[in-house]
């Protein structure tokens, strides 16, 4: 894995929404300052810059790390796109520790956004597949079968998917930088069951909003990571992995691209049960079948048996689950897309650095970073420690 990586800066939109007036320029450059606050260090002391966001034509603005190279301080200094549809904010990440990990650099600051509300990502995510009808507007028009036919394996109860979103907005509401904060009179299971179908069996309530937002963490070796101010966490392991997303015979339910990532990660981590291992986890749920489905591909399940860790509250922080999932809210709660990824390692950071506030699990020592994309076949994870591995 070569030299020890620390993350010892984290910074977040201060509250991420449906639409911010502010610039692109102007949500990045808060989410960086606020990374290099916690970090200790300005903007001189970043070796590279490493940015990442969804595609291009979301927002229209071709090449945007060109134009946003002013805001991020890195004139004059190497910078690095990376693109891997949804998971592109986990795949940062990744790229970033990377540079570290090899000594290319010594401190580098990473980040990723996406501002929606000047976007339409409903319809820029309904291209037509080849030699195929145009079916499916949006990508929960693409999910909605999958998770169909992962309802029909496992014989899972239909109520599962308001469960997972009502456990994520209650979550939310822990998390002062999170986009969804519902009255507690919404936060009730049969209204969330009443709520009217947008894609079978997905109803409104068990859909991530469109946000706008962006985050950003800096990177460091060990020496520098001595001297930071505030407490690091410590990379353990990363991996990605990718598929197509049509061949015959893929596996959609349950992806392999999902499966031996995840195997990767485990395995650079000494990790060999996920479940008792990990303290807790920052998962990709945009559509809240997902915690199910993700809950058995990441191996925290038995096949057809994930469903049953959610009924159970395994995966709860108010109910005292015994391996919490996305204290923040998640992707349910926020979804600035191009930064929904690297929020999810953020979290799993801020998590072993105890700085996690309300949405705290207590003594975490290890957390699961998980991002992913396109079909789901793009897939990032890291997992982050407490203690330099």
């Amino acid at each position: 894995m070569g030299n020890p990586c620390a993350i010892v800066g984290i910074g977040q939109t201060e509250r991420y929404k449906a639409k911010i007036k502010k610039s692109m320029a102007g949500l990045v450059r808060e989410a960086a300052q606020n990374a290099l606050n916690d970090a200790g260090c300005t903007w001189a002391d970043i070796d590279a810059v490493i940015i990442g966001k969804a595609p291009d034509f979301f927002e229209g603005v071709v090449m945007p790390e060109l134009y946003l190279a002013d805001a991020l301080g890195c004139v004059g200094k190497p910078m690095l796109r990376v693109h891997t549809a949804g998971s592109v904010g986990g795949s940062t990440a990744i790229v970033a520790a990377s540079y570290i990990q090899s000594g290319m650099f010594k401190r580098v600051l990473t980040l990723a956004y996406e501002k929606q509300s000047e976007s339409n990502a409903m319809w820029a995510l309904s291209s037509q597949q080849p030699f195929s009808p145009h079916l499916n507007a949006g990508a929960g028009g693409f999910f909605a079968p999958i998770i169909r036919e992962y309802m029909r394996r496992s014989k899972a109860p239909a109520d599962i998917g308001c469960k997972v979103a009502l456990k994520d907005r209650k979550h939310a509401l822990r998390n002062p930088h999170a986009h969804m904060h519902e009255p507690a009179e919404n936060l009730d299971l049969q209204k969330y069951m009443d709520a009217f179908m947008l894609w079978e069996p997905l109803r409104f309530s068990e859909v991530c909003p469109s946000s706008d937002g962006a985050c950003a963490m800096v990177l460091c070796n060990e020496e520098l990571a001595k001297k930071a101010p505030n407490k690091p966490a410590w990379v353990h392991g990363t991996a990605m992995r990718s598929e197509p997303t049509m061949f015959p015979w893929r596996e959609e339910v349950n992806p392999q691209a999902g499966i031996d990532c995840a195997k990767d990660v485990y395995s650079q981590a000494g990790i060999t049960n996920p479940r008792k291992e990990l303290d807790m986890a920052e998962v990709y749920v945009p559509f809240s079948w997902y915690e199910p489905m993700w809950l058995e591909n990441l191996g925290f399940a038995e096949v057809g048996e994930g469903w049953k860790l959610t009924e159970s509250g395994a995966t709860s922080l108010d109910q005292g689950g015994d391996i919490p999932w996305n204290c923040s809210g998640g992707v349910l709660s926020t979804n600035p897309i191009g930064a929904s990824g690297m929020i999810r390692f953020a979290e799993a950071a801020l998590q072993v650095r105890g700085m996690a506030g309300d949405r705290q699990v207590p003594g975490a020592k290890k957390a699961l970073g998980h991002a992913y994309g396109g079909g789901a076949q793009f897939f990032a994870m890291w997992v982050v420690g407490s203690e330099k591995p």
